[in-house]
């Protein structure tokens, strides 16, 4: 039977418009549904927003260490006193949405349209087989495959009372606050943040934003279940956030679930481990879960737990014409992730299902001060795999002239690798991250040894200096280790300098 597409892309997440932009510069006749619930809902599209308001706020930091630069622009206020630099949150959330509008520019349906995509707007769901399709408006859709793109949506917890109390999401915390009384956005000159702030959750996306809360001047409590922050991080990483967060004035309670929230005189009350603890605002941030319902999975033999949609390596369901990228997939709601789950799914999708995906190669960042960036595997992770024959190395942004001319010596640049040089993983916090970590992404990839990193004079002074200062620092530890070596070394200088004469 002919079918109308080569690709059936469901869901206006990110990672679906890229997915069909790829398929149409490949020639293929692609179609993009999107559902305007599960659009809106999706939590990548919340993303660029927060992280516009969290460079605000590390602006704003760095405006008020501007005297230890020897910079010096006193505020003055219409009463001639002077004004501790501050946030006008209205013109932040102005700025915020206008760089939202331009990020969203490249992939307006018009652009879509223009390169040959079908664009259908609608809720649909699959019909039952044996005839295998989407419908969507009234409208049977067939194509060869179909790629689910729906994306993700935080996680709300089953928390005693939480449905009796206001709460806001990473994925609506600013845009509450333009809201008038009939929900719609309205952003005046008079929005200010609540002060006190409990932060429920440790998710990646809770941390960044516990963060900028508090450099925009409010009380914020992090509370956790888990014994540190960023648990699937590398446990020292985690902990030099964890320390730097609670230096900035951050109260974290870590072992502390949440078991109830109540409204007591108008005041939020949350009962965390054995303490109550008082806040105008709750954010939950435990996480996220696919937007992957209404869509008669049970009609086309396709299987999901708890976790999400079941995908083998090539990104199929458990029906082999149904593929998954983005959030929904699994993983964090990252674009580059994103991106390159796309490839994969579109190449196996169009194609033949040759490829799989190999996360190993894939970096992930938090948007910290400093930042977060790992790829590969940690330390412990490496060490249960290897055993003895792994080797850790690392080196500080405070042994860095960059580091100290930008006033950012918090940090370090740690490799794991194994005896030979071969990169399994790496971890950077420290300035300028999330731009570092890409050259250790692309060196697992291509297998490049530590050793020829360690060769590759960077320039100087920069911060991807650490990369060079960290490989040379394995170089020295092999050195010290081959005793052999080492007195061959003597040997050969002592012999050298003896017929010198």
């Amino acid at each position: 039977m002919t079918v109308e597409y080569d690709l059936i892309i469901i869901g206006g997440s990110k990672a679906g418009i890229y997915a069909a932009l790829t398929s149409a510069y490949l020639k293929a006749r692609v179609a993009l549904v999107i559902s305007p619930n599960i659009y809106q809902k999706s939590l990548e599209n919340c993303l660029i927003y927060n992280q516009t308001f969290t460079e605000i706020s590390q602006i704003l930091s760095q405006v008020r260490n501007a005297p230890q630069f020897g910079i010096e622009f006193p505020i003055i206020d219409t009463n001639q006193e002077e004004k501790i630099p501050s946030v006008k949150v209205s013109d932040a959330m102005d700025w915020a949405e206008a760089v939202v509008d331009n990020c969203g520019e490249e992939f307006s349906p018009v652009m879509l349209a223009s390169v040959g995509v079908d664009v259908i707007n609608g809720d649909g769901e699959f019909y039952r087989l044996p005839h295998f399709g989407f419908i969507v408006n009234n409208r049977r859709l067939r194509s060869r495959s179909f790629l689910i793109a729906t994306g993700n949506r935080p996680k709300i917890p089953d928390i005693n009372g939480l449905s009796t109390v206001d709460y806001c999401t990473p994925m609506d915390i600013w845009r509450q606050l333009g809201k008038d009384h009939t929900g719609s956005i309205n952003i005046s000159d008079n929005i200010e943040l609540p002060n006190r702030w409990v932060v429920i959750g440790g998710s990646y996306l809770g941390i960044e934003l516990a963060q900028t809360l508090a450099r925009l001047d409010c009380q914020v409590t992090l509370v956790i279940s888990e014994a540190h922050i960023l648990p699937e991080s590398d446990l020292e990483a985690s902990n030099l956030i964890q320390g730097e967060l609670e230096a900035e004035g951050i109260k974290i309670f870590t072992k502390s679930p949440v078991t109830q929230i109540r409204e007591i005189e108008g005041k939020k009350w949350i009962q965390a481990g054995n303490r109550a603890i008082e806040a105008d605002n709750i954010l939950l941030a435990m996480g996220e879960e696919p937007n992957i319902e209404g869509l008669n999975w049970e009609g086309v033999g396709v299987k999901f737990d708890l976790a999400g949609l079941v995908l083998n390596e090539k990104l199929q369901t458990t029906n082999p014409r149904i593929y998954a990228c983005g959030s929904v997939a699994g993983g964090l709601a990252a674009a580059n992730l994103a991106r390159y789950q796309a490839r994969i799914a579109v190449k196996n999708a169009l194609f033949a299902p040759l490829f799989q995906v190999n996360y190993l190669g894939i970096p992930q960042i938090i948007f910290t001060q400093p930042q977060l960036a790992e790829v590969g595997l940690t330390e412990e992770t490496a060490r249960e795999r290897y055993g003895k024959d792994i080797w850790v190395v690392r080196q500080y942004f405070k042994n860095l002239d960059k580091g100290h001319i930008l006033g950012e010596t918090t940090g370090f640049c740690k490799f794991v690798v194994r005896r030979n040089g071969e990169i399994l993983g790496a971890s950077i916090v420290g300035v300028e991250a999330s731009e570092l970590i890409g050259a250790i992404a692309l060196s697992i990839q291509h297998k490049i040894k530590l050793g020829d990193i360690a060769d590759l004079a960077q320039v100087s002074p920069s911060c991807a200096e650490i990369l060079e200062k960290t490989a040379q620092q394995w170089q020295d530890q092999r050195l010290q280790s081959n005793k052999t070596l080492q007195n061959f070394l003597e040997s050969f200088f002592n012999w050298r300098r003896d017929w010198s004469k």
